[in-house]
């Protein structure tokens, strides 16, 4: 052990310094656990984790997730006329608003998700026939 004195931002600390890299550091003490206490027991069966869902298939009318984010809004409903160009969804990725427009006119056949769910990259969002 060696005994410095480091002054920080004006204030002087007296401090001992345990030097490891010659050798005199003592090895980490370990708990020890009496011999009759020690017992073997059958492994544990872990649970493998569920897989995650694989992104809907997307056909010609579906319109794709642009990024990865979660659905703050969804601005039309099944059964809806939309126009090419017209907001349909507002997702949110990084506190960053993305504004997803349908690519084409048509009719909402399907929405595949709902608001405050994640969803991947080309993930389908919703089908407009």
């Amino acid at each position: 052990m060696k005994r410095l004195r480091i002054t920080v931002e004006g204030k002087s600390y007296d401090v001992e310094v345990e030097l490891l890299d010659e050798g005199t550091a003592s090895p980490i003490p370990q708990p020890r656990v009496p011999a009759s206490s020690t017992r073997v027991s059958e492994p544990i069966a872990v649970p493998k984790p569920a897989a995650a869902p694989k992104p809907a298939a997307g056909g010609d009318g579906d319109v794709k997730s642009p990024l990865a984010a979660v659905v703050i809004s969804i601005d039309v409903a099944v059964g809806d006329t939309v126009e090419e160009g017209q907001k349909v969804f507002t997702l949110e990725a990084m506190k960053m608003n993305t504004l997803v427009s349908s690519p084409q006119a048509g009719k909402v056949e399907a929405i595949h998700v709902s608001v405050g769910s994640s969803v991947e990259e080309g993930q389908s969002l919703i089908t407009i026939a």
